[in-house]
């Protein structure tokens, strides 16, 4: 008889999807190839109204008599050709908004938290937390969900997850709750703060840069919606948690978490404890948001001043972590450039974003251009379309097309230039379309099996995909009605 050993990676690979910047290349021939047979046009009438918002009139537009006209494969002079977008696309704009100011901000926003990582508090800061709450579920779990989401939506935490999630797996299950308990703290808090962030660099940022909004802008909104959705979130997994501690048997995951109840890095967690430096960078860490929040709400302070607040904490509590002993000076420098570099790809997409609007004509509803053809015809399918069920759609799409490129930047490079200015045309704000790009974008990311990140996650875990998917089906469908819900809510309100 042949022994039938169990799989050691009950998680298949992620399907393989072209990278986020092959794709865009792809996607960037094609709109070359649409200037060659679709006749660019413009709208006749069109204002700004007080909040920034432009009104269009759809029977204004009119077709260009020219006909189509390609754009070229290599231009000169500052033309636009398909090979000169990276380049154009870099460098529109200036300090204040476009490509150039935006990917200085990401770059040292980047810089300054790769400092803050290297010193290894947040990771002893979790530890600790669980050391002192282990016995007290409705004091753990909250507290670990408001930590995991706040990363998520400051910095864009998600792969960082997976080694926390190796090391809180055994000690949790061991402590009688079970793996899916620790995703839900962990995880599926980073997304859930990822979604309803009000300064992500990775999504937020990048779809306000290209929808023409000012970076960080809406933030007030954004906060008390992470608030909401963060609450949520926490009472759901203290619920769970309690459930299976009463039931260890009734978990999906109970089978697969005999792994982690046969040991594991328990003494870690007794070893845990702040250093020597710690207490002083967690204040550092707190003043400057705080700092932040402040220039933001009060002194209006864009992105500029961000850049400089967010370089101050982060040599702050660098400088500090030398002094007590944790770092080197030289670290300082290695941990900016690491995190500088994380932003790296970021930026190219940014660049190559702003590119493929370059090679459709440009954002002027005045002037001809393919992209203003393209949103007439999309804005004439959809007329009379009710202006809240149009930010649902968005909602769908974003949802849809996040199977196919889980990457947030990569998804907001290619949906933003097209939905934002149709947004305008529906009556749908272009920061109620960002917000409809972030919550579907983000927490779609708790299920696609395409998603790296997310196939990590569960094989540190061991959860099997299709044992997390029926899982988190339910509260993920609860979570996007109620996004829903809230753009409902900010077409009704008029949030810009």
């Amino acid at each position: 008889m042949t022994e039938v050993r169990p799989n050691p990676n009950p998680n298949p690979p992620p399907r393989r999807v072209p990278d986020v910047l092959v794709l865009l290349l792809m996607v960037s021939a094609l709109v070359a190839a649409l200037t060659y047979v679709v006749t660019p046009g413009r709208f006749g009438s069109v204002s700004v109204g007080d909040g920034g918002q432009r009104s269009i009139d759809l029977a204004s537009y009119v077709a260009s008599p020219a006909g189509p006209d390609g754009v070229k494969l290599f231009a000169s002079g500052g033309e636009v050709g398909w090979l000169n977008l990276w380049f154009e696309g870099l460098t529109t704009g200036s300090r204040d908004g476009g490509a150039v100011g935006v990917i200085a901000f990401l770059l040292v926003l980047g810089g300054a938290f790769g400092i803050v990582l290297r010193t290894g508090l947040f990771d002893r800061s979790v530890l600790v937390l669980v050391r002192r709450t282990r016995a007290k579920p409705l004091l753990l779990f909250p507290l670990l969900f408001a930590v995991f989401s706040l990363g998520g939506a400051v910095f864009g935490m998600g792969e960082e997850t997976i080694p926390l999630v190796l090391l809180l797996c055994p000690i949790l299950v061991r402590l009688g709750y079970d793996s899916i308990s620790v995703v839900l703290c962990t995880f599926v808090a980073t997304q859930i703060g990822f979604a309803t962030s009000w300064m992500n660099p990775f999504s937020v940022v990048v779809a306000q840069s290209i929808a023409g909004l000012p970076v960080l802008s809406g933030a007030p909104l954004r906060m008390a919606l992470w608030a909401g959705f963060t609450a949520l979130g926490a009472l759901f997994t203290v619920w769970w948690a309690q459930r299976v501690s009463r039931a260890p048997e009734s978990s999906p995951s109970f089978a697969s978490d005999a792994v982690h109840r046969q040991g594991g890095p328990v003494g870690e967690l007794h070893e845990a404890q702040l250093l020597r430096g710690d207490w002083p960078m967690l204040l550092a860490f707190v003043a400057g948001f705080v700092w932040v929040i402040w220039g933001v709400t009060t002194q209006g302070y864009y992105i500029g001043e961000l850049a400089a607040q967010f370089f101050a904490m982060g040599l702050a509590i660098g400088l500090i972590a030398v002094f007590a002993g944790r770092l080197r000076v030289n670290d300082l420098g290695e941990a900016f450039k690491d995190g500088a570099q994380v932003m790296l790809p970021v930026a190219l997409i940014i660049g190559l974003a702003k590119g493929l609007v370059l090679l459709l004509g440009g954002t002027d509803p005045a002037t001809d251009s393919v992209l203003n053809t393209l949103l007439a015809s999309s804005a004439q399918a959809l007329a009379g379309l009710p202006a809240e069920i149009a930010a649902v759609a968005m909602l769908a799409v974003q949802s849809m097309l996040n199977i196919l490129v889980p990457s947030g930047s990569g998804q907001a490079a290619l949906t933003m230039p097209i939905m934002a200015p149709l947004g305008d045309l529906l009556g749908v704000t272009r920061q109620v379309s960002v917000l409809a790009f972030q919550l579907g974008d983000g927490l779609t990311n708790l299920i696609v099996p395409t998603s790296a990140m997310l196939m990590g996650v569960l094989g540190a875990a061991r959860i099997p995909w299709l044992v997390w998917a029926r899982f988190v089906l339910w509260p993920l469908a609860l979570l996007l009605a109620l996004s829903a819900l809230v753009l409902v809510v900010a077409v009704w309100v008029g949030f810009s």
